[in-house]
């Protein structure tokens, strides 16, 4: 049994992580053995995602102390986890949606992003998403693949020319 002191401390870190975060989803881990639930937390802390397992209640009164809209419609059954993601918005989600891959047991339960309150099937669209790394990838690329294709294409003509070149030498020969 939690004392009221302990509460009331839980609840205090939990309404400052929430306050600083970008993201969080809510998991169901029912029937996630340990091994399971410890290689979740490894993953998400190399991605730097905080993981932890509070009561529903204390998550309730977090959401509602950083106002986070819909907070109303939090309500989940059975044990909770939270995912807060402090550097990448999809990070948590991703992750989530990745380890469900592996074991079936581990569910989306829904999440907030901009301090508004995300069901389920939303925050499981928003975990196919690339993360920013991969887009800042993509970003480049496009952006770079007009300059590589000028390259290129005068490359191209320096290419000829040589070949045109080497034919007028070897026929001299």
């Amino acid at each position: 049994m939690i004392t009221k002191g302990k509460k009331k401390e839980i609840l205090q870190d939990i309404s400052e992580r929430f306050a600083k975060s970008k993201s969080m989803v809510f998991l169901g881990f029912q029937g996630v053995t340990v091994k399971d639930s410890m290689e979740l937390r490894r993953t998400l802390k190399k991605e730097g995602v905080d993981y932890k397992v509070v009561k529903k209640t204390l998550i309730k009164k977090g959401l509602e102390s950083v106002n986070v809209k819909g907070s109303e419609n939090f309500f989940l059954e059975g044990p909770v986890g939270v995912a807060i993601g402090n550097e990448d918005e999809i990070a948590p989600a991703r992750i989530a949606k990745e380890f469900g891959k592996k074991n079936d047991k581990l569910k989306i339960l829904g999440g907030v992003m901009d301090f508004q309150f995300i069901g389920a099937e939303e925050m499981k669209q928003i975990a196919s998403l690339p993360s920013k790394d991969q887009l800042r990838g993509q970003l480049v690329g496009t952006i770079n693949a007009p300059v590589s294709g000028f390259v290129n294409v005068l490359a191209g003509n320096v290419r000829s020319l040589l070949n045109v070149l080497m034919s007028i030498s070897e026929e001299k020969k």
